[in-house]
C-alpha cells in the first residue's frame, strides 16, 4: 500500500508518498511511472493540494442500500451518475464558500472517490478493477435549492458543481481492499455519517466497468460513489471532516459567500 500526497514545494505542486511523518518527492504523476527524486520534506506543515485533477469528475446518487430503503427510492438498474465541474475542486483545508446571491441550503455528502490509473473504456469488472488507481475522500457539497429551483429542469450540474463544492484529499491509497472500508462525516467535530462501502448498490468496480461503457476514462479521472444516511446542512463557520481509514482526513470550513 501506497499514500500518495500531492503538495506544493518551491511554488510548484509537486507529488509524494507519504510515510513516517515524510513525503519522498517524487517527479512525474502517482500512475504514470514516476521517479523518486531522492528529496523528502516533513508531512508536518506541509500545503496538501487536492490529490488529482481529473479531466471527468464523475458522482453518483443513490448508490447505498440503506438510504434508498429510507427514502423509498428504487434500485436502479445502472449507475445513476451527474458530472461535477473539474474547476469545483479544492483540496484539505480549503474553504468551500457557496456563490455570493445563494441563500439556499449547503448540504455535505462524505464519499469514497476513485481514482483512475489507466485509460478504460468498454471495460469488464475485471478490467476495471485493475485499472483503479487507488482511492481518496470527497466531500461532494451541493446547493441543495439549485437543484429544484426549475420544476421543468434538475440542475444537478449547477447544484453540484459551484467553484470550491469538490473537496477532494488528503491524499490517494493504493492496495486498498475497497471492501473494507467505511465512511465516517464529522461536522463540527460530531458524527453525522459511518456507513460500510459494501453497502453500495454498485461496489467500485462496477461503477467503474458500466460507466467506462458510456465514458472513455481516463489517468487521474475522479468518481465518487454517491453517500448514504446522514448527509446534512451545512452553516458558515462549520467544519466538515470526511475520514476513511488508510486515506486519512479531509477537512474543510464552509464560509459565507
Amino acid at each position: 500500500m501506497s499514500v500518495w500526497v500531492r503538495c506544493r514545494h518551491h511554488g510548484e505542486p509537486v507529488y509524494g508518498i507519504l510515510a513516517d511523518g515524510q513525503i519522498a518527492l517524487h517527479r512525474g504523476l502517482p500512475w504514470a511511472s514516476p521517479a523518486p527524486v531522492g528529496e523528502s520534506i516533513a508531512a508536518e506543515g506541509a500545503e496538501l493540494l487536492a490529490p488529482c485533477s481529473p479531466l471527468n469528475f464523475i458522482g453518483l446518487w443513490n448508490n447505498f442500500h440503506a438510504a434508498a430503503t429510507k427514502h423509498g427510492y428504487s434500485i436502479p438498474d445502472a449507475p445513476l451518475t451527474f458530472l461535477k465541474s473539474p474547476s469545483s475542486i479544492v483540496g484539505p483545508e480549503a474553504e468551500i464558500v457557496p456563490p455570493p446571491f445563494y441563500e439556499g441550503r449547503v448540504i455535505y455528502e462524505g464519499e469514497l472517490g476513485i481514482v483512475i490509473g489507466s485509460r478504460l473504456h468498454n471495460a469488464n469488472e475485471a478490467e476495471a478493477e485493475a485499472g483503479i488507481f487507488g482511492y481518496t475522500c470527497v466531500n461532494d457539497v451541493t446547493a441543495l435549492d439549485f437543484l429544484q429551483a426549475d420544476p421543468s429542469f434538475p440542475q444537478w450540474a449547477r447544484a453540484k458543481g459551484c467553484a470550491t463544492f469538490g473537496p477532494v484529499g488528503p491524499a490517494i491509497a493504493t492496495g486498498l481492499d475497497w471492501r473494507t472500508l467505511t465512511v465516517r462525516t464529522l461536522l463540527n467535530g460530531r458524527e453525522r455519517q459511518n456507513y460500510p462501502v459494501t453497502d453500495m448498490i454498485f461496489p467500485p468496480p462496477a461503477i467503474v466497468s458500466l460507466i467506462s461503457r458510456e465514458i472513455v476514462l481516463l489517468p487521474g479521472d475522479l468518481i465518487t460513489c454517491g453517500t448514504s444516511l446522514g448527509a446534512m446542512p451545512m452553516r458558515p463557520g462549520m467544519v466538515v471532516e470526511v475520514a476513511i481509514a488508510g486515506v486519512g482526513v479531509l477537512r474543510n470550513r464552509m464560509t459565507g459567500g
